[in-house]
C-alpha cells in the first residue's frame, strides 16, 4: 500500500457530528482517486474500529484517543502494510502527539517546557516511549494534515483534504524565489541559511524595520523561510533590536494574500503551535492561517526551538534542509524524513538542544504531495518505456527510496549515543573555561541554571552541561562539551 491515511473516526463524529463525518468520508474518497491519477494507491484506516484494526493483530485506539494506543496501532500498521506514506488526520485533539520529554528543560531560568508534543515518534520503529532517547532513528514518511482546534464544523479539514486532491506540481523555476523574514539580530544566521539553499540571500526582510503588513506581492514567493520568534497561543512572530520585539507577522494579515501551493518553514518558538482561536481573541494559528490561504506544507516546532544568533544549527538547519529537499522534487513527507535523517546523521551525538529539535519539528500537510515536479529522462519518453511500465513506474523507484531511508534510519537507531541525566558538576577545567564565555554572555555561573548529562555510547568519558537564563528578556544557552575532564566544544544558542 503506497499511502495510509490514519482516522479516529469517533473522535471526529463526537467533535464534528455524524453528518460532517459522511462529508469528510466523501473528501477522502476524492481525496484517494485523486491520489490513484497521480500513482499513489491509498487506503483509509478507522483505527478506533476494531474490525478495520484485527486484520493486523492489534487493538483499536480507545473512544478517548491516547498517544501510546496511537503509536502501537500505527507500528502495527506499519509493519504490515509497509506504506510509502502515512497521513494523520486532524490536530492533536482527535490524533494525539506523543508527550516526549524535553532534554533541555530547565525549571524557571531556563526551558519551561516540561514536554515536547512530537509526531516523531509515529516515524520510527521503536515502540512508545517518552524518552526522546529512543527515537534518533526515522524510517517512516510521516505528515498531518491538521483541523482547527475549537471548531465544530470541519470547514478547514474538509478544505485541505479538497485542496491535498486538487494538488499538482509545477516546475522548480516556481521555487526559487523566496519571501524569507528574519528578526534583525539574527540576520547573519538567516543569510547564510538562504544561501545555503538558494544560493543567495537577495531580498532578506528584517524586522525590525519590516512588517507585519505585507501585500501579496511581498507573499508570492512560494517558499517561505521565516526566522522569528514566536510565542505560545500567539497567532503572531516577532522581530528583534536590543530589547525591542515589533510584530513582524500576524496571522490575520495573510488573507487573501498566499500563493497556491507555497512551502513554509519557520523556525520560531511555537511557530506550528495549534490552538484553539479563542485564545487569541478569534486569531487562528499561524500555520493554519498559511494552510487555508494556499500553502501546501508547514514545517514549524511545536515548543520553545533554538539557533545561534550567527551561523547555522538547530532549527536553522532543519528548515533549511527540508527545503532544500523539497527543491530537489521529493514529497514532502521524504523531505522531512531525509531532513530528519541528515540532521542527526552529521552529529557524533545529538545534545539536549538538537535532540529537543529533532522532536519538535512537525509537517503540516500531505505528505505524498509533490511540490517540485520530477523531470523525467529522455527514456521515460519513449514507447518502449511507456509500456514496460503501464502503470507507475514511480511505484517500483519509491520503494527503493524506502528501503534506503528504512536502512539509513536504523543505522542512525543503532549508533547514535544516548544522553543521560547526571548530577556530576563540571570538571574544574571546564568551569574556568566557561565562566568568562557566560559572563560575556549575559549569564552568571552561579545563578543561571544548569543541566547535565553523560553520553552514553561515546568513547571516553563524555558529558555535555547546559548552563540557561534570560537576557533581554529572551532565553539565551551555553552548551558545553566535556571529555575527560577538559572542554571539548562550546556553542551559544538563543531561543527563536
Amino acid at each position: 500500500m503506497d499511502k495510509l491515511v490514519i482516522v479516529h473516526r469517533g473522535a471526529l463524529r463526537a467533535k464534528y457530528g455524524a453528518t460532517a463525518l459522511a462529508k469528510v468520508d466523501a473528501a477522502l474518497k476524492a481525496l484517494a482517486a485523486a491520489d490513484k491519477r497521480r500513482g499513489v494507491d491509498t487506503l483509509v484506516v478507522a483505527v478506533d474500529l476494531a474490525s478495520a484494526m484485527k486484520p493486523y493483530g492489534a487493538a483499536p485506539v480507545p473512544a478517548r484517543p491516547d498517544a501510546k494506543a496511537l503509536k502501537t496501532a500505527i507500528d502495527a500498521l506499519a509493519r504490515a502494510r509497509q506504506p510509502h506514506y502515512l497521513m494523520l488526520l486532524g490536530g492533536p485533539d482527535l490524533l494525539p502527539m506523543v508527550p516526549l520529554k524535553n532534554p533541555a528543560h530547565g525549571g524557571e531560568l531556563g526551558d519551561e517546557d516540561r514536554i515536547v508534543p512530537s509526531d516523531l515518534p509515529y516515524a520510527c520503529e521503536a515502540a512508545y516511549s517518552t524518552d526522546p532517547n529512543r527515537f534518533l532513528g526515522p524510517t517512516r514518511v510521516v505528515g498531518r494534515l491538521p483541523d482547527l482546534p475549537g471548531a465544530t464544523r470541519p470547514d478547514l479539514l474538509l478544505q485541505l483534504i479538497r485542496a491535498a486532491s486538487r494538488h499538482k506540481g509545477l516546475p522548480r523555476a516556481s521555487f526559487m524565489d523566496s519571501f524569507a523574514l528574519s528578526a534583525e539580530v539574527w540576520q547573519g544566521s538567516t543569510r547564510l541559511s538562504l544561501t545555503n539553499t538558494f544560493g543567495h540571500a537577495d531580498g532578506l526582510r528584517l524586522s525590525p524595520p519590516d512588517g507585519p503588513k505585507w501585500n501579496k506581492a511581498d507573499l508570492a514567493p512560494r517558499m517561505h523561510f521565516i526566522n522569528c520568534h514566536g510565542a505560545a497561543d500567539m497567532p503572531e512572530y516577532y522581530g528583534q533590536r536590543g530589547e525591542d520585539f515589533p510584530v513582524s507577522m500576524r496571522s490575520a494579515l495573510l488573507r487573501d494574500r498566499v500563493t497556491a501551493g507555497t512551502v513554509v518553514a519557520a523556525e520560531c518558538c511555537y511557530g506550528a503551535q495549534l490552538f484553539d482561536p479563542a485564545l487569541a481573541d478569534g486569531d487562528w494559528p499561524m500555520a493554519l492561517r498559511y494552510l487555508t490561504d494556499g500553502a501546501c506544507a508547514f514545517l514549524g516546532s511545536t515548543t520553545i526551538a533554538y539557533g545561534p544568533s550567527d551561523g547555522n544549527g538547530s532549527a536553522d538547519l532543519l528548515c533549511q534542509y527540508f527545503l532544500q529537499r523539497v527543491l530537489a522534487g521529493a514529497s514532502l513527507g521524504r523531505a522531512l524524513l531525509e531532513a530528519r535523517q541528515k540532521f542527526a546523521g552529521e552529529r557524533t551525538h545529538l545534545d539536549p538542544m538538537d535532540l529537543k529539535t529533532l522532536g519538535q519539528f512537525y509537517l503540516l500537510g500531505d505528505p505524498s504531495l509533490q511540490p517540485v515536479a520530477g523531470v523525467s529522462h529522455a527514456l521515460a519518453r519513449t514507447k518502449a518505456f511507456r509500456k514496460a511500465f503501464a502503470t507507475v513506474e514511480d511505484r517500483g523507484v519509491r520503494g527503493l527510496r524506502r528501503e534506503r531511508l528504512e536502512r539509513e534510519g536504523r543505522n542512525l537507531a543503532r549508533s547514535l549515543p544516548r544522553l543521560l541525566p547526571t548530577e556530576a558538576a563540571p570538571a574544574p577545567a571546564v568551569l574556568e573555561a566557561v565562566r568568562p564565555m557566560l559572563k560575556e554572555s549575559g549569564l552568571d555561573a552561579e545563578h543561571c541554571a544548569r543541566v547535565s548529562y553523560r553520553i552514553s555510547g561515546a568513547p571516553g568519558h563524555r558529558a555535555i552541561h547546559v548552563y540557561k537564563g534570560w537576557v533581554e528578556r529572551r532565553l539565551l544557552a551555553l552548551i558545553a562539551t566535556e571529555q575527560d575532564g577538559r572542554l571539548l566544544h562550546v556553542r551559544r544558542m538563543h531561543a527563536r
